[in-house]
């Protein structure tokens, strides 16, 4: 597949709708900003990009930043996976891109991970109009420092220098997953790497997906009789408080997903 036909639209014709996502899926990524796909790939796929990625480090000699890309070009089946695509056409919406950003992030053993944060800027949104897809191309094992996210916090914005000095939550969760995952998170959700204490490098390919226009209706598969309706009090982050108000803010981005105009002074629970 070449890079031309990779970076035009997603479209959902190029989906077939069993891979698209259920109401369910979506309402929970709605809510906890975070989903994982596995792809379809036999391990000696994945293998071979990890072999592509160690050679491509050496061919420059350090991070080849976002020419990883051209240097491994496997890497476009992994994005052009149904059960990935169908995933960010769910999100996205049937024009949904890949932007020019990728990094390939390297945790070699010994190394000490890094802080909590929210990518780019201190601009954040809350409809989702831009994720992250991180691909593994090796099995993560807690000691190999996995990517650690907190549901729920795509909603919040703190600045990063308040949250380099934050530590463990109680409800972070370890990206400790099989080879061939694709984690697709919010663009704001806050994450970290842990440190590497095992013996093995640990592998972790992010790319960015944006969309390309506001929904005019569900790019998923939507049963119009499907209930929108979370209950805060039994989630696991924030205290009942935030969920609450959180609350509303779901609503909005659901409603928003169908093409409805947002109401601010208008709660439809």
């Amino acid at each position: 597949m070449s890079e031309a036909t990779l970076t035009q639209p997603v479209t959902q014709s190029s989906v077939d709708s069993a891979y698209l996502l259920s109401d369910a899926e979506v309402e929970k990524f709605i809510i906890n900003g975070y989903m994982l796909v596995n792809t379809d790939f036999p391990a000696s796929f994945h293998t071979s990009i990890c072999e592509q990625i160690d050679a491509a480090f050496a061919k420059v000699g350090g991070n080849p930043g976002n020419d990883i890309l051209d240097l491994v070009p496997d890497l476009y089946k992994v994005y052009a996976d149904p059960h990935v695509r169908g995933a960010l056409v769910s999100l996205m919406g049937e024009d949904c891109t890949m932007n020019a950003h990728r990094h390939c992030h390297y945790t070699k053993p010994g190394e000490k991970g890094g802080h909590w944060h929210q990518d780019g800027l201190n601009s954040r949104h809350h409809q989702i109009q831009c994720v992250l897809a991180m691909y593994y191309p090796q099995d993560v094992v807690e000691e190999m420092g996995p990517t650690a996210i907190l549901p729920g916090t795509q909603y919040h914005n703190t600045p990063s220098s308040q949250m380099g000095s934050y530590m463990n939550f109680k409800s972070q969760v370890s990206l400790a997953v099989k080879a061939g995952t694709v984690a697709i998170t919010h663009y704001d959700i806050w994450h970290a790497w842990m440190p590497n204490v095992s013996n093995s490098n640990r592998r972790m390919l992010k790319f960015l997906f944006n969309r390309a226009s506001d929904p005019v209706a569900p790019s998923w598969n939507h049963d119009p009789n499907y209930r929108f309706n979370p209950m805060p009090f039994s989630l696991p982050f924030d205290g009942q408080s935030e969920a609450y108000k959180h609350r509303t803010m779901w609503r909005s981005v659901w409603d928003w997903l169908h093409g409805e105009q947002p109401e601010p002074t208008r709660s439809k629970w």
